[in-house]
């Protein structure tokens, strides 16, 4: 297996151990599983809660940089 699918494989089993474990006994057990999975997903974001505020910048950083441009522009 190369390198890049076995990170992704890494972090897709960590994304749903993650999503286990929140519906099962994690804070926000009386929600659904699929919330939970979602949690799962971006769970470099919950653990380590300085890197979400990192991907939040990252992320509008990206759609205004898209918004500009990419966005309609009116003549």
């Amino acid at each position: 297996m190369k390198l890049k699918q076995t990170l992704i494989t890494a972090y897709v089993g960590i994304a749903i151990l993650f999503g286990l474990y929140g519906s099962i006994w994690g804070q926000y057990d009386y929600k659904g599983f699929f919330y939970n999975m979602g949690r799962g997903l971006i769970w470099p974001a919950i653990m380590f809660p300085s890197l979400g505020k990192v991907i939040a910048l990252i992320l509008i950083l990206a759609m205004l940089v898209g918004l500009t441009l990419f966005g309609k522009r009116s003549e």
